[in-house]
């Protein structure tokens, strides 16, 4: 059995990650607080998907695609932080405050819904996320749940902050560069953005507090003019 993993990640990532998600939330929509979209319900549909790239079908060969299983952990992170923002009318040092005080639980915890007990750590991913998806129907924020789910996929906090201040910030820079219009080039140099990203990352530190501003400004030095 893995260590346990922390509950949370730490204060500087969750407070970056909380104020670039209410960023993207009001680009998306400037009133998205009162427009109140029910962020659960994604949470539902990407840990639906999540089981379909682990293989749940008994009736044929199926193959566990991890490089998939962890991207969709990160959109699912997208939307239980929309969640939580949303129950704090937007404000991100209450949600910061309200995520960090169950920092006293971790992935080995129990879970207690539909009087059940659920046991994380004698879980299976596959139940963990079958799990996942009738707590957020359920309207149930259990941070507990998805980091089981995360340290099952590979990834620590460290992994799971770098990989979505980097899709944060990529979605920025398309829309910032025409993606909307349809004027964004996607092709830089012979490589896709992605590719250059994950260069990019490469050559900075996830650590640092200023990190998502200088992974923006190292797409932006290598965008065409």
């Amino acid at each position: 059995m893995p260590n346990a993993t922390p509950l949370m990640p730490s204060s500087q990532q969750l407070n970056t990650m909380l104020s670039l998600q209410a960023a993207m939330n009001r680009k998306v929509d400037p009133d998205w607080v009162k427009a109140a979209y029910p962020y659960l319900r994604a949470v539902v549909v990407e840990a639906a998907e999540a089981i379909e790239h682990h293989g749940w079908k008994w009736w044929k060969k199926q193959s566990l695609d991890m490089a998939q299983l962890q991207m969709e952990v990160i959109d699912i992170w997208h939307f239980v932080l929309s969640e939580v923002l949303l129950r704090h009318q937007g404000d991100e040092t209450r949600a910061s405050a309200s995520l960090l005080a169950d920092g006293n639980a971790d992935a080995d915890a129990v879970i207690e819904f539909d009087h059940q007990r659920y046991g994380l750590a004698s879980m299976t991913l596959l139940d963990k996320l079958e799990l996942l998806t009738a707590l957020a129907a359920a309207r149930r924020v259990e941070i507990a749940v998805f980091a089981s789910i995360m340290r099952d996929c590979g990834m620590n906090w460290d992994d799971l902050f770098a990989q979505y201040v980097s899709k944060n910030v990529l979605n920025f820079f398309r829309q910032d560069h025409g993606y909307k219009d349809g004027s964004y080039q996607k092709i830089w140099h012979g490589k896709e953005d992605n590719e250059h990203l994950v260069e990019v990352m490469a050559t900075l530190s996830a650590t640092s507090a200023s990190y998502a501003t200088d992974l923006y400004q190292a797409l932006k030095l290598r965008y065409p003019a």
